[in-house]
């Protein structure tokens, strides 16, 4: 098992790029499988869930050339749809939750899709019935085989049609949105997500000449067309990384530019770490976090404590909470975190604890956090990474604490951070990567 030696206390200077963004990735190279002909994306991080579906599309048929280090091509030309129901496809298949996101668009092309039960990070439930739910409303037929967990779905035609989400989830959105393209009619998807996520994969499949209205509303109205094209995408930074270095920075009191970070798409995540009393110079494409002694929470108005939680976009992202949480421990003052979407995803906070954070976990959904004011150091100390966030959340406290920290299941972090030691490294910290 793959781990990081870090030595806490090191400032860090100098810039940091963030990598492409992961959520986006997923979707739109799912999307490539929407077309026969070649569609090349660019800016795709070297990450392993990344790489894992692009591997999952290669043993289905598809034909993807690697350009260069972040530059794919796709071809889907000639894919293998039986091969969804192989021991092989179920294996690759359950190990990644966003591999998912291949049902909607074998859907629209092919007619029908099959899907193990699919893994990913350890969070509490995060249930499917948005995504199955939308292709039934479509027309397709939907069974579940509870023996072996794997799904079918079937269509001879979708139809477009309005519908009502049960919710505004993103996965589930991308998906239905992609299988409304191929449709015949129009379909109107009312409470969609609107995350950039979903405007970028919008984007792209308009380029593929899909017809889509509302793009960045939660109202998307799509009529169907009989074929895609190919197209050339850019991904956006990934915001998770851009919001990580800038905790990173303030928790280490490092100086760092975070460069094309592309502010214009980062929605309440600035402000919020303003309120956390984070300081930052935000330029046209670029953050300048300036090293900062102390930073102090905000309170409300009527001098109540701050309360940080997750939204639907524009919201503020689930994703960022556990930064959030592990900054306030060295804040000045006091905060609620409330984690709405996913039950389990402050259950690393008992490593925090153990490191020396005051960290009050009131239920599964909210912590209180009684920052130090950056007057106690925290403690190094041997953990596992549970998450992703969460991982990324622990390597910004071991950076900041003083002494030799350990994180085991680092897996999990490569999951979704390109190269993380190396790129830190390269800007004063020290972390080891141990086999």
């Amino acid at each position: 098992m793959n781990s990081f030696e870090i030595i806490g206390q090191q400032q860090m200077c100098g810039e940091i790029v963030p990598q492409g963004a992961k959520n986006e990735a997923l979707q739109v190279i799912s999307a490539a499988l929407l077309s026969p002909e070649t569609i090349i994306i660019e800016n795709l991080p070297n990450i392993l869930d990344v790489n894992n579906l692009i591997l999952l599309l290669q043993e289905l048929g598809v034909e993807v050339n690697r350009l260069s280090d972040n530059v794919c091509s796709f071809k889907a030309e000639n894919v293998n749809i039986e091969y969804m129901q192989t021991p092989e496809f179920r294996k690759r298949a359950s190990s990644l939750r966003g591999s998912v996101l291949i049902m909607g668009p074998l859907l629209a092309r092919f007619g029908k899709a099959f899907f193990p039960k699919p893994g990913g990070d350890n969070i509490g439930r995060r249930r499917l019935d948005t995504h199955f739910i939308g292709f039934q409303t479509l027309g397709a037929k939907f069974e579940y085989d509870s023996n072996d967990t794997f799904y079918t779905v079937n269509a001879d035609n979708l139809k477009g049609t309005y519908m009502l989400l049960d919710e505004a989830s993103v996965t589930g959105t991308a998906n239905i949105v992609m299988a409304a393209t191929l449709a015949n009619g129009t379909t109107t998807i009312y409470n969609a997500a609107c995350e950039p996520y979903i405007q970028q994969l919008c984007k792209m499949l308009v380029k593929m000449g899909a017809k889509i209205e509302g793009i960045g509303s939660n109202l998307l109205t799509i009529t169907g067309v009989t074929q895609l094209r190919g197209c050339q995408h850019t991904l956006l930074p990934d915001m998770i990384e851009v919001g990580s270095f800038i905790g990173m920075a303030a928790m280490t009191k490092s100086e760092i530019t975070i460069k094309n970070a592309r502010p214009d798409q980062l929605g309440l995540i600035p402000s919020a770490f303003e309120r956390m009393g984070i300081k930052m110079e935000i330029g046209t494409n670029d953050i300048f976090v300036p090293s900062q002694e102390k930073y102090q929470i905000e309170t409300f108005i009527d001098g109540s404590i701050m309360t940080i939680a997750d939204a639907p976009w524009p919201g503020l992202t689930p994703d960022l909470l556990s930064i959030f949480l592990v900054i306030a421990t060295q804040a000045g003052g006091s905060v609620l975190i409330h984690q709405k979407m996913f039950e389990s995803r402050l259950f690393f906070v008992d490593k925090l604890i153990e490191m020396g954070a005051r960290i009050i976990l009131c239920d599964p959904h909210r912590a209180t956090v009684i920052g130090h004011n950056q007057e106690i150091s925290l403690r190094a100390g041997t953990m596992a990474s549970p998450d992703i966030r969460a991982g990324v959340a622990l390597l910004i406290a071991a950076l900041s604490a003083k002494g030799k920290s350990i994180i085991h299941n680092i897996d999990q972090i490569d999951r979704g951070y390109q190269f993380i030691d190396k790129r830190l490294n390269n800007i004063g910290a020290n972390i080891i990567r141990r086999s």
